[in-house]
């Protein structure tokens, strides 16, 4: 068990943050409320301004030069307003603090801070999500360690964001857990001066859980600076993040009777016998990131000129250290009978070191356009080398891989293209990447994009090299891999009066997946067959479709949001599996009240999704795997809230799965996991501005 007073660095965060917040307080100015969602700034590449709280491409207006965001006032001499603050992206793209109420916050508010329309959780915050949804258009260049299902809340550089602001800001965010535990996620960013800017953040939470031996608990740490000299010519921006994510393995439940035959001993899960009771994970991660530009050519017509003729090289520079760790203190059957020690130390470990260089030509007419060249450097690596009687298992790999790229961006009149490639000229786990995305705004309130996406890459480093004290999760296949081949389509509407509609066609060669070998029923039915989980990869071509659709109907006060989602899976062997059908549908109410001192949103959300032959989980690799003997799903999921909005402080109250009280006991996050009961929480999200 966990040391439980650990929690209480959470409560030192916020008094810091406070402190600190008055000491560092340049101006008493308190930014104009804003009265719609936040908008993004349209930079000469970007067609569409998007809302940060809206899924991408969402109904949105162009913003031309010398208009002023809907919902921002404009600024005399020497005030600020909200547009003031402004938070930017990894890929730059720069978006404004936004403290409105909407159904969209709703559905991020969340451990991972994102919407969850296409995953399942599991019963105990930070526990794994299991996959209602694929994408295979949107994957990293580079491998990484492995342990998906353990690494849904985990910081990449593209997710750390860093902020201008005018005077130091402070958010913070605080909701209940399952179960003796409270989840925080503080952040303040303050300037030192109007061309320098950085941040704190701390995201954390420990939850006991309902059932036993399911505790979880994180705590990540993020620090951010970004600076830029009075004429614009040079820029840097970096950021350090270390974190830690660890969390009890249960392995599910022993007797499945316990929960479905909904017993009165087993009212409180807390009495019901789960498969281990010895087994932790914990995924630790250090990185220190550093970006920076310099302009060699700046060609301003005048000191009004926005879009000058630039000539700029750049340097981008990451290290990152990583381990995933399972840990038991005795065997146990689930994983095998004859493990080579006990107790059980499983530690795999991934250092990886990133350069590149580029070079950036900017018009108005010609758009923009860069070169680069990157090298990336990776050690994959375990204690000692593994010698057995049939073979020998390397405990590493190591090397360097040298690419080339550039991207392109341009906006001509109602039409924007972007585009960006890699070709890798030395190394073996990548070869290369193309994506190209088309938009066409039709008019106001009509956009239709495409895009096209070609990537070539090995799997995780867990597929290719894996060691454990376990003898059945060892294996090397670095040499008998092949590198994944993904050929993917898209199409976007994005329509004020028909609604937003995205559609993906995908062609996945050489797919990697885990699946169990259990060679008979008796193993399965005992609850081993999580012991004889290992790498596969399929010869046959897999076709993908998904279609997504997202409208909002209106009636005065009242509001009906509908997402749909449509799957088909094309496959030789069924190793892919995916629900058909996934809905969301949210009916909900909003009014100010107490004379418009408070606004207030309350409505029920009911989600569902068809039944299908639902991924298991194997927590000593941190991964889901294919199983195709039990179909789960099938059932609805029923959220009642109430939130409510008093300046800059966004309250919220939640009665989820409310059904869960008078349907049977059927819901499974994965195959012997149950999802989590009736629970109520509650939190908030409050901003200070100083």
């Amino acid at each position: 068990m966990f040391n439980q007073y650990r929690g209480m660095r959470f409560l030192v965060l916020p008094l810091l943050l406070f402190t600190v917040q008055s000491v560092l307080a340049q101006q008493d100015s308190i930014p104009s409320q804003k009265e719609m969602d936040s908008l993004q700034f349209q930079g000469e590449d970007s067609l569409l301004l998007r809302s940060r709280d809206t899924i991408s491409m969402d109904s949105t207006k162009r913003l031309r030069k010398g208009d002023k965001p809907k919902g921002v006032k404009s600024k005399e001499k020497d005030s600020i307003g909200i547009g003031d603050y402004k938070i930017v992206s990894y890929q730059r793209d720069t978006t404004l603090f936004d403290t409105t109420l909407t159904i969209r916050k709703e559905y991020k508010y969340n451990y991972l801070r994102k919407d969850d329309f296409e995953l399942m959780p599991f019963a105990n915050m930070g526990q794994p999500y299991n996959k209602l949804g694929r994408s295979f258009t949107k994957t990293t260049y580079y491998p990484n360690i492995g342990a998906a299902a353990k690494h849904q809340g985990y910081f990449e550089k593209e997710d750390v964001d860093y902020y201008s602001v005018p005077t130091p800001m402070t958010e913070l965010m605080f909701k209940t857990t399952m179960e003796q535990g409270q989840y925080l996620d503080a952040l303040l960013t303050f300037n030192i001066s109007r061309r320098f800017n950085a941040s704190i953040a701390y995201n954390g939470f420990r939850s006991l859980g309902k059932y036993r031996y399911e505790e979880a608990q994180d705590g990540k740490f993020r620090a951010t600076f970004n600076y830029i000299t009075e004429n614009g010519q040079y820029g840097i921006r970096g950021h350090i993040a270390a974190q830690e994510m660890k969390s009890e393995e249960s392995g599910g439940l022993l007797d499945k009777i316990q929960f479905e035959d909904d017993l009165p001993d087993f009212q409180d899960r807390a009495k019901i016998d789960l498969l281990y009771t010895n087994a932790n994970t914990r995924i630790l991660g250090k990185r220190y990131f550093l970006d920076q530009q310099y302009k060699l050519i700046n060609q301003k017509k005048d000191s009004t000129d926005n879009d000058p003729t630039t000539l700029s090289i750049g340097h981008e520079f990451s290290y990152e250290s990583r381990i995933y760790d399972f840990e038991q203190t005795s065997q146990n059957d689930a994983f095998g009978e004859d493990p080579f020690v006990t107790p059980i130390e499983d530690r795999a470990r991934l250092k990886t070191m990133f350069n590149k260089g580029k070079v950036e030509f900017v018009n108005k007419t010609l758009g923009r356009l860069s070169g680069n060249i990157s090298l990336y450097n990776y050690n994959y690596f375990f204690n000692s080398i593994l010698i057995t009687d049939t073979e020998t298992i390397d405990n590493q790999l190591k090397g360097e891989e040298i690419s080339i790229g550039g991207t392109y961006s341009n906006t001509i009149g109602a039409f924007h293209l972007e585009g960006n490639v890699d070709y890798t000229v030395s190394g073996e786990l990548t070869g290369n990447n193309f994506d190209a995305v088309a938009k066409y705004r039709l008019n106001k309130n009509n956009l239709v994009t495409g895009a096209l996406h070609i990537s070539s890459r090995m799997p995780d480093f867990n597929y290719l090299l894996y060691q454990s004290d376990y003898r059945n999760f060892n294996w090397q296949n670095n040499d008998a891999f092949e590198k994944i081949q993904t050929q993917g389509i898209s199409f976007g509407l994005d329509s004020d009066l028909f609604g937003f509609l995205e559609a993906e066609y995908s062609i996945v060669d050489n797919y990697t997946y885990f699946a169990s070998t259990a060679a008979n029923d008796e193993e399965i039915e005992s609850s081993q067959e999580t012991a004889f989980v290992n790498p596969f990869q399929e010869s046959g071509t897999i076709n993908h479709l998904k279609v997504k659709y997202q409208k909002e109907f209106k009636y005065r006060k009242w509001s009906l949001m509908n997402t749909v989602m449509y799957q088909e899976v094309a496959q030789d062997n069924q190793v892919l599996n995916l629900p058909q059908v996934v809905t969301r549908n949210t009916l909900y109410f909003s009014s100010d009240i107490f004379k418009k001192a408070m606004f207030i949103q309350t409505g029920v959300t009911f989600k569902y999704f068809t039944s299908y032959n639902m991924d298991a989980y194997n927590p000593l690799l941190g991964e889901f795997y294919i199983q195709n003997k039990e179909e789960l799903g099938g059932y609805p999921l029923l959220d009642v809230f109430i939130n409510a909005k008093v300046k800059q402080t966004r309250i919220y109250l939640k009665a989820e799965h409310l059904n869960s009280m008078f349907s049977e006991p059927n819901y499974y996050s994965a195959p012997n996991y149950p999802y989590r009961d009736f629970v109520i929480r509650f939190g908030l999200v409050w901003n200070f501005f100083s």
